[in-house]
Formats: C-alpha cells, sequence, structure tokens
C-alpha cells in the first residue's frame, strides 16, 4: 500500500517538469494520470494477496 503514497508524493519532486512532453501534456499531469490508473491495481494485489 506505499505504492500510491510513493507514485504521489515521493517522486513529485523529480518529476515536477513542463518539459518533456508526452502526448502533448506536460510530464507532471501524465506522471499524476498513471499513478491514479496504478492505484487501484495496487489496492487489489494488495487485497488478493491479504486473503492468502
Amino acid at each position: 500500500m506505499l505504492v500510491p503514497y510513493v507514485l504521489y508524493l515521493g517522486a513529485l519532486p523529480f518529476v515536477n517538469r513542463v518539459d518533456p512532453v508526452v502526448l502533448g501534456l506536460p510530464f507532471l499531469f501524465v506522471w499524476l494520470l498513471g499513478a491514479t490508473l496504478l492505484t487501484p491495481v495496487a489496492v487489489w494485489l494488495t487485497r488478493r494477496g491479504d486473503r492468502r
């Protein structure tokens, strides 16, 4: 469950850049979008591992 915290807060000072641009969007926006999409996966994996 530490993955979302690391993606959002731990790496934020390193990815807070306007350049490079990915698909026409600033890198920070793409990073936050990716972290938002990976958070449910991390929660699902944690729940799946907890049942065993």
